[in-house]
């Protein structure tokens, strides 16, 4: 069997090659799978996918009427897969349950630091050797408090490094977890962990319960000179609130590595084009906010976990098996 991947990045290819070697033949595009893109993947009975792939009722469609009966996402987030469509068209669809949740946390530090420091503006004036230091005055983080929205296994690893910078901990979640509470931290109610952390980290799945988890109710309820991070999914931040705020003046700093509206941008070259998202425009002009295009799962440990996930999810499909990765089970 032959399965073609969708939206494979150039760092990414050979570590899917050699995982498939000896099993399967894989055919790796770098285009992302959407409408336009769907008809591709006629005659392949497993197709694999990327976090940004549109994977709507329309899409799923398609890719059902040239055959297509299973779907390898390589991530662990789904929800821009319709899975009740999916089921409905007999469709096997897998994802990556798990991989390092370190990749993830350690970035989310990243942007905090950055942003908390002003490393990328005192990056850009030495290049032009403007060696002043007026306006890169950060703050010592130990003794403040970090509030970790989401304390998952990502969530727990953001903390035992919040834990090692003597901070303050804060958490909410629907389940507490042991390991954080054996760091000292406690469990508040979102309102509160928002009211008092001087840095804010979130790291919970998107779902309709959870998007806009942070809206301007919440962005108001925040310190005026608190740090935000989000590494998760772009749809737990309202936007455009957030740009509000920033206006205002409010926050030492904002770090993101996802974007709402980020299908259709991230990952792709848009340098010589007319960006038309004004939200996005505005926000990457404020001097406090730093954004990326959704690479804290980007290392060598991560993708290489995901990617062998991958392979097992379609060797797991071949055979008629079902794991812990499987959203939609073979009919």
């Amino acid at each position: 069997m032959e399965i073609l991947a969708f939206g494979v990045q150039a760092d990414e290819k050979p570590l899917i090659e050699r995982a498939f070697h000896g099993h399967h033949e894989v055919r790796c595009l770098d285009v992302f799978l959407n409408e336009d893109t769907a008809p591709i993947a006629a005659g392949y009975e497993a197709v694999s996918t990327s976090v940004n792939a549109d994977l709507g009722p329309r899409v799923l469609e398609v890719l059902a009427a040239g055959g297509t009966r299973m779907i390898a996402q390589r991530s662990t987030g789904f929800n821009n897969i319709d899975l009740n469509v999916a089921e409905r068209l007999g469709m096997t669809i897998a994802r990556v349950s798990y991989y390092s949740p370190y990749s993830v946390a350690e970035f989310a530090w990243t942007l905090a630091m950055a942003v908390n420091r002003r490393i990328v503006r005192a990056s850009t004036r030495t290049r032009d050797f403007d060696f002043r230091l007026d306006g890169l005055m950060g703050r010592d983080l130990h003794g403040r408090t970090a509030g970790v929205l989401g304390t998952g296994k990502i969530g727990e690893a953001f903390t035992r490094i919040a834990h090692g910078f003597g901070m303050r901990l804060l958490g909410w979640d629907i389940t507490e977890n042991p390991a954080c509470l054996e760091l000292g931290m406690k469990y508040v109610p979102k309102e509160q962990l928002l009211a008092e952390s001087d840095l804010v980290s979130l790291h919970v799945p998107l779902m309709p319960e959870t998007r806009h988890l942070i809206d301007a109710a919440a962005l108001r309820a925040m310190r005026d000179d608190a740090v935000l991070v989000n590494s998760s999914r772009g749809g737990l931040i309202d936007t455009a609130a957030l740009v509000t705020e920033l206006r205002a003046g409010r926050f030492a700093g904002v770090g993101l590595d996802v974007y709402e509206a980020e299908a259709g941008l991230f990952f792709l070259d848009k340098s010589l084009e007319a960006i038309e998202d004004d939200t996005l425009a505005r926000l990457v002009t404020f001097p406090n906010v730093l954004v990326t295009s959704h690479q804290a799962y980007y290392t060598e440990d991560a993708v290489g976990q995901i990617v062998d996930a991958t392979v097992r999810n379609v060797l797991d499909y071949k055979a008629g098996r079902r794991s812990e990765n499987v959203l939609v089970p073979r009919s």
